[in-house]
C-alpha cells in the first residue's frame, strides 16, 4: 500500500510538474506577445508572470490534469484561466488577437523543441552524470506533454486558442455566432474528452516527438 501511494506520488510529480511549468508558460506568452502589441490588461491584472496561482483554473489546471495522471489517459492536457486582453488597445485587433493567441502554442513547441535538443546533449554527452536517467525521464515526459498542450489549444473551437486563431479567416458574423456559443462548444470539448477521441492526438505527438528528437539529433551528433 505504501509503495502504491509513493508510486502514484512519483508519478503526480514526473508529470503534474512539468505541465504546470509548461501550462505558465503558455499563458506568460499570451501575457507578453499582448503587451508587445499594445494592451497591458494582463501585466496590470499580474498575469505576465510564471507564478502558477495567477493563472490556475480550479478543474483545469489541477483537478482534470490529476483524473488524467491516476486514470492513465492517452493524452495528457488542461488548461489555465484565459489571459484578459483589451481588444480596444490593439492597432490591428483582428490580426494581433490572431498572433496573441498563437503564442500561447507556439511557445509550448518552442518548449517541446528546448526538449527535445536538452534530451539529445544529456543522452549523449553527460553519460556519467549522476542525474541522467532522471533528467531523460523527465525530459521524455517534457517534450510530449508540451505537444500535447500545444495541439489540444490548437482544436478550432472556442474558447481554446485555436478558436481565436481560426477567428482571423473566419467571417465576422460566424465568428461572432461562435463566440456566444462557447459554452455548448465546451461541452462538446468536455464529449471529446470523455468519448476518447482525443486519445488521437498520441498519433501525431508521438511523430512530432520522433521528429523533433530526430532533428536535434541530426545537428547535435
Amino acid at each position: 500500500m505504501f509503495m502504491d501511494v509513493m508510486e502514484l506520488a512519483a508519478k503526480v510529480a514526473i508529470f503534474f510538474i512539468p505541465f504546470l511549468f509548461s501550462l505558465c508558460f503558455h499563458e506568460f506568452a499570451h501575457a507578453w506577445v499582448a503587451l508587445k502589441l499594445g494592451d497591458d490588461t494582463a501585466k496590470s491584472m499580474g498575469r505576465l508572470t510564471m507564478n502558477p496561482m495567477s493563472h490556475a483554473h480550479p478543474i483545469g489546471t489541477f483537478l482534470l490534469p490529476l483524473m488524467v495522471i491516476v486514470m492513465n489517459v492517452p493524452v495528457f492536457f488542461g488548461w489555465a484561466n484565459p489571459v484578459p486582453v483589451n481588444e480596444r488597445n490593439l492597432k490591428n485587433a483582428r490580426t494581433d488577437m490572431f498572433w496573441i493567441a498563437l503564442a500561447g502554442p507556439l511557445s509550448n513547441v518552442l518548449l517541446a523543441i528546448v526538449g527535445a535538443f536538452l534530451l539529445v546533449g544529456v543522452f549523449h554527452y553527460l553519460p556519467n552524470w549522476g542525474m541522467q536517467t532522471a533528467a531523460i525521464k523527465f525530459l521524455e515526459v517534457f517534450i510530449p506533454l508540451n505537444l500535447a498542450l500545444a495541439l489540444f489549444n490548437m482544436i478550432p473551437i472556442h474558447p481554446l486558442d485555436g478558436g481565436k486563431v481560426i477567428a482571423r479567416f473566419l467571417p465576422y458574423h460566424i465568428n461572432r455566432k461562435l463566440e456566444e456559443n462557447q459554452q455548448i462548444l465546451s461541452f462538446a470539448l468536455l464529449f471529446l474528452f470523455i468519448s476518447g477521441f482525443l486519445a488521437l492526438l498520441r498519433y501525431p505527438i508521438f511523430w512530432g516527438y520522433q521528429l523533433l528528437v530526430g532533428i536535434a539529433e541530426r545537428i547535435l551528433i
